[in-house]
């Protein structure tokens, strides 16, 4: 029972700081995810696939002035 004794204070220790530090890595993690869909959103892709590269203008391939 002695041994109950001297091991209880450091046992509840640890349990605290693990469920502060699984606390802060869960913080993090939702907070870079929020971070990310604002990018996403502000760059108009949200949850999408970036498109293929724009080619650029030449003799093929005239660009923007291509109706005009």
């Amino acid at each position: 029972m002695e041994y109950v004794e001297v091991l209880a204070p450091t046992v509840v220790v640890a349990l605290i700081f693990w469920f502060v530090v699984r606390s802060l890595f869960r913080v993090d993690r939702n907070e870079r995810r929020a971070e990310a869909e604002a990018d996403a959103r502000a760059a108009g892709t949200h949850g999408s696939t970036p498109g293929p590269p724009a080619r650029p203008a030449g003799p093929d391939n005239p660009g923007d002035d291509a109706g005009r």
